[in-house]
């Protein structure tokens, strides 16, 4: 690959992060409750769960957590897919698996649930969701264990999905899962502007301008010979200043932080299970594939093969 014309940098690295927050909704659902009621969530492996009250209020209990009461106007997320319980009010008696509440199927992935003993009225938009690009995940493994937004800058946004499951029109079942989608980013945005855990390691750099475009790079094109000269170039820093200060924003020198983000995409691809060990070693630009499975066994700990057959996604990046 020419090294000799380096790609442009992103002008706004974070936000080229956030663009990747492309999702994969497993399974969304509107609930319309009456107390008493409870809803046991399933473990979801690798999803984040969401969930908004457009009516009413309810208990959230997520496993090392304190039972926390949620109104409307709050965005709630369990980032790292734990079984969870949503009740009208703490101690109610397990209900049946979630499966076997009665429900409306709209479509494959989307269902109206309906629930409860007949009291006062809760509804909820919940959803399971996956990140389909390797920053994505990324950014999940960072998030902490239970997400509790209520930001201004949501509620345009969570008005009009309250509006749309009222009444589900022709179309709403798409306009609701967009919004959803949506409201996900918005919180993971705020979050990314008020916690001092999103200011560390590789997620925190990209707030330097020309570290973060560094790291931008890499994420865009892992498959580039990079080279601690190349990335210096690119943002316009001598080749001593740049390897100095990637080290410091990043916490570990350049070419292994670009090492360990080819492992992050090939665990990703790998994990799919839509191409072959080789293949993912070639798209990587290794030269043979005995030289990127060495590779990804030192980085990850574990054979790229494990991976590929449904292994669990291994976390990477710090």
């Amino acid at each position: 690959m020419d090294l000799t014309s380096p790609p442009a940098p992103p002008a706004d690295p974070l936000g080229a992060a956030l663009h990747h927050l492309r999702m994969d909704g497993a399974w969304y659902f509107r609930s319309e409750l009456t107390e008493p009621w409870r809803l046991d969530l399933p473990p979801m492996s690798d999803c984040l769960w969401f969930h908004v009250v457009t009516a009413g209020r309810y208990w959230l209990s997520v496993p090392g957590q304190p039972p926390r009461q949620v109104s409307p106007g709050e965005l709630v997320l369990v980032p790292h897919g734990q079984g969870h319980e949503l009740c009208s009010e703490p101690g109610l008696p397990a209900p049946p698996v979630i499966q076997d509440i009665p429900h409306e199927q709209i479509s494959e992935r989307y269902a109206i649930l309906r629930h409860g003993g007949g009291g006062a009225p809760t509804s909820l938009v919940c959803g399971a969701v996956r990140f389909d690009h390797p920053t994505g995940y990324g950014l999940m493994a960072r998030l902490p264990r239970l997400m509790a937004v209520a930001d201004p800058a949501l509620d345009a946004t969570l008005r009009l999905l309250a509006a749309e499951a009222r009444e589900l029109r022709p179309g709403g079942e798409t306009v609701i899962t967009r919004l959803a989608d949506v409201l996900v980013i918005q919180a993971i945005r705020s979050w990314l502007g008020t916690d001092p855990a999103a200011r560390a390691g590789w997620l925190g750099a990209l707030r330097d301008p020309q570290v973060g475009r560094a790291v931008a790079l890499v994420h865009r094109e892992p498959a580039r010979a990079w080279t601690v000269a190349s990335l210096a170039a690119a943002v316009a820093m001598s080749r001593s200043a740049f390897a100095a200060r990637f080290t410091d924003l990043v916490g570990e020198p350049v070419m292994q932080y670009v090492t360990r983000w080819r492992m992050h995409v090939a665990a990703g691809r790998l994990r799919s299970g839509e191409a072959s060990v080789a293949a993912v070693a070639r798209q990587l630009g290794y030269q043979s594939e005995a030289a990127f499975s060495r590779a990804f066994k030192r980085i990850a700990g574990v054979s790229p093969g494990s991976v590929r057959r449904a292994g669990p996604l291994v976390e990477l990046l710090r």
